[in-house]
């Protein structure tokens, strides 16, 4: 059965569930998921998870993530990008001086209004459902960090690329949006390509016509300890590895100090995540077929 990471270039106008469904039907696996969802208009890195490797799913969406976005100043729209319908056409006056000095109040950690045209639920709907019934609601702010915010070139007579890198959960539209605001112009995203997530760059990236194409598919997976580079490997033999492999508490080898490890087993088989602490090593989330 295929187990493993396989990071997608994901298709413009594709949406994130699309991609895993397509894989679905590649890999004959039903358990497919990804790390962190890409808007249809997005493109990129998008790391998908097969087999037992979904189990990483939700350590792997709690990383950063680094786009590349264009920004289209003086038209504010009702999903605070291109997509959307025009609610305001504003002239523009500013320069590139004026807009990196924007830039500068919207690092490190803010508050974002989350768009309406989102899938976040409100008494059990999700906003979008609201908003395409016409509907507004109050979203209280979320709290989201922006670790770098660069502009890069100008693409246009009012369209500039930023280079960001932020928390999960910030919404790149809503940033564009916000920064328009601030300019006193209005503005919103035109493009997002995801060069980053998870670990990941574009440069481990495949297209979707690739693993179609590829004799072997599976030759294409990454095993999924990968997500878990940051951590020392440790390795469990005999009494150790049966109490890990039956979900119990097991003796951590001699020397290891408290704290959290990749363990193996003897043949190099990555088994789980877990942690040490006063000699005993408890599971975090086990990764080996039962």
């Amino acid at each position: 059965m295929p187990n493993g990471i396989i990071i997608i270039d994901k298709p413009r106008d594709w949406t994130s569930m699309d991609v895993c469904a397509k894989l679905r039907g590649i890999f004959r696996e039903k358990r497919v998921g990804h790390a962190g969802t890409l808007d249809p208009m997005a493109t990129g890195v998008l790391p998908v998870f097969i087999g037992r490797a979904t189990r990483a799913v939700e350590f792997a969406s709690e990383s950063e993530k680094e786009y590349l976005a264009e920004i289209k100043l003086g038209v504010v729209t009702n999903t605070q990008d291109t997509t959307g319908e025009i609610l305001e056409k504003r002239p523009v006056s500013v320069t590139r001086e004026e807009l990196e000095g924007a830039l500068a109040h919207f690092r490190g950690n803010i508050l974002q209004i989350p768009p309406m045209y989102s899938a976040i639920k409100r008494d059990g709907k999700k906003l979008y459902e609201l908003a395409r019934a016409g509907k507004e609601v109050e979203r209280p702010p979320r709290p989201v960090t922006i670790h770098a915010l660069e502009a890069g070139e100008q693409t246009g007579p009012d369209t500039y690329t930023l280079r960001v890198r932020c928390s999960k959960g910030t919404y790149v539209r809503t940033l564009c949006h916000d920064i328009g605001q601030a300019l006193g112009c209005g503005g919103c995203m035109s493009a997002l390509r995801r060069t980053g997530a998870a670990g990941f760059t574009l440069a481990d990236a495949v297209t979707l016509e690739a693993v179609q194409a590829a004799p072997d598919p599976a030759a294409l997976l990454r095993p999924v300890d990968g997500c878990f580079y940051g951590y020392d490997a440790v390795e469990i033999t005999g009494r150790a590895l049966s109490r890990a492999r039956n979900g119990n508490p097991f003796p951590c080898p001699a020397g290891v100090p408290d704290g959290v490890y990749r363990f193996y087993g003897p043949g190099g088989e990555f088994l789980l995540l877990g942690r040490c602490q006063a000699g005993t090593a408890t599971t975090i989330k086990s990764f080996f077929e039962v």
